[in-house]
C-alpha cells in the first residue's frame, strides 16, 4: 500500500484555498492540471489528489518528463517489447500499466514530444495504448494528474502542444500560489524547517531567528518558493549550529529596490514633500551634507503615504502600486517608521 507523503503545510488564505480545491477535485475521477512556479509543491498537490480520492489504495506513480529524452520517455510511459529497439533485451511494462487502478502524475508535461502527446491523448480518451514494438492494444484505468510551470496555451499557439490534449488534461486547473503571495506562511515554515534540521543534526536546541533574520525572510521574494526557503534555512542551521540564526547566516541576495516614482513612472505621481520644496515640476530634494539617512527616510515616508492614500489605505494595493510585495512593503515601512 502507498504511504502518503508530507502534507502541503501553511495557514495562509491562499494555500488553504488551493488545498480546498485539491480536496474537492480529488473526489472526481477526471484529469487535473496543476500549475505553479518551481518549488511551490506541485508533487505534494498531486499526491493529495490521489490519497484523498477513491483510488487512494491503488498505485501512485510519478514521472518527471523533463528528466528523460523523448525516446526514453515514451518507453517509460508505455513500456516496450523485447527487441523493440537496440538494448531492449526483455519485455518491460510502462508507467501506465504499473499505475492501472491508480494515479499517474506527470510533472513538467511541457517537455513531452508531440508523438508522446498524441499517444497520451489516446490513453486519456480511450484508456488504450500499445507498448513500443507491439501491435496489441492494452487497456488501463489510470487517472492522470499533470503539472507545469509554463504557459501551455502559449505552447499550443506555437504548435508545441496539442490543443486537444490540453483540453483533456485540464478538466480542472489548480494554481498553487507562490510563497510571496502566502501571507503569514514564511516564518512558520522557516521555524518548521529549522526544527526538523536541528533534529536531524541532533542539536541540543531548536534554532530561532533574530528579528533581523525574520525581517529578511519576510522581505525576500523567494523565486524558488518553498523549496528555496527549505534549503536556505536548513543550510543556515547546518553551517552555524547556533541557537539564534542571524540575517547574514541566511546568505540571501538583496531584494531589488522598488522603482522610485517620478515623471516617467505611471505607478504614482510624485509624492508631496516631507522635507524640501515642491515646484511645478517633479519633487526636488535639496542636498544637505550628512543628512542622507534623514532625507531617504522622509522620501520613503512620503511614498508610503501617497501610495496608501491612492489605495484608500489598503496595504496590499499600496504595495502593488510601489512595485513591492506585501511583506517587503511592511518590512520597509517598519524600517522607516520603527514606531508603527
Amino acid at each position: 500500500m502507498n504511504t502518503p507523503p508530507s502534507e502541503i503545510w501553511g495557514e495562509s488564505e491562499a494555500i488553504i484555498a488551493a488545498k480546498n480545491r485539491l480536496s474537492r477535485a480529488a473526489k472526481v475521477n477526471r484529469p487535473v492540471l496543476i500549475v505553479g512556479e518551481r518549488g511551490t509543491g506541485k508533487e505534494l498537490a498531486a499526491a493529495r489528489l490521489h490519497f484523498l480520492s477513491p483510488r487512494w489504495n491503488g498505485p501512485y506513480l510519478t514521472l518527471n518528463c523533463a528528466a528523460l529524452s523523448p525516446s526514453l520517455l515514451e518507453s517509460e510511459l508505455f513500456g516496450y517489447e523485447s527487441g523493440a529497439f537496440t538494448g531492449a533485451g526483455r519485455t518491460s511494462p510502462g508507467r501506465f500499466e504499473a499505475a492501472d487502478g491508480g494515479t499517474l502524475f506527470l510533472d513538467e508535461i511541457s517537455h513531452l514530444s508531440l508523438t508522446a502527446q498524441a499517444k497520451i491523448l489516446r490513453v486519456v480518451e480511450y484508456g488504450s495504448f500499445q507498448r513500443l514494438g507491439s501491435p496489441r492494444e492494452r487497456q488501463v484505468d489510470v487517472r492522470l494528474v499533470s503539472a507545469t510551470n509554463v504557459d501551455l496555451r502559449a505552447r499550443v499557439r506555437s504548435g508545441e502542444f496539442l490543443p486537444d490534449l490540453l483540453d483533456r488534461l485540464s478538466f480542472e486547473i489548480i494554481t498553487l500560489p507562490p510563497l510571496r503571495d502566502r501571507e503569514g506562511d514564511v516564518l512558520p515554515l522557516a521555524h518548521r524547517f529549522a526544527a526538523r534540521m536541528a533534529g536531524e543534526l541532533e542539536l541540543p536546541h531548536i534554532p530561532t531567528f533574530s528579528p533581523e533574520a525574520a525581517a529578511a525572510l519576510e522581505a525576500y521574494a523567494w523565486p524558488g518558493n518553498v523549496r528555496e526557503l527549505k534549503n536556505t534555512v536548513e543550510r543556515a542551521v547546518y553551517r552555524e549550529a547556533a541557537q539564534v540564526i542571524e540575517a547574514a547566516d541566511l546568505e540571501l541576495e538583496d531584494a531589488p529596490p522598488a522603482p522610485l516614482p517620478g515623471p516617467a513612472s505611471a505607478a504614482l505621481p510624485a509624492p508631496g514633500p516631507a522635507v524640501g520644496t515642491r515646484t511645478d515640476g517633479p519633487l526636488r530634494w535639496p542636498l544637505a551634507e550628512g543628512r542622507f539617512d534623514e532625507l531617504m527616510a522622509a522620501y520613503a515616508d512620503s511614498l508610503f503615504e501617497e501610495a496608501l492614500a491612492r489605495a484608500r489605505h489598503n496595504q496590499k494595493e499600496a504595495a502593488r502600486l510601489l512595485g513591492l510585495t506585501y511583506h517587503r512593503f511592511r518590512f520597509l515601512r517598519k524600517k522607516y517608521r520603527p514606531g508603527e
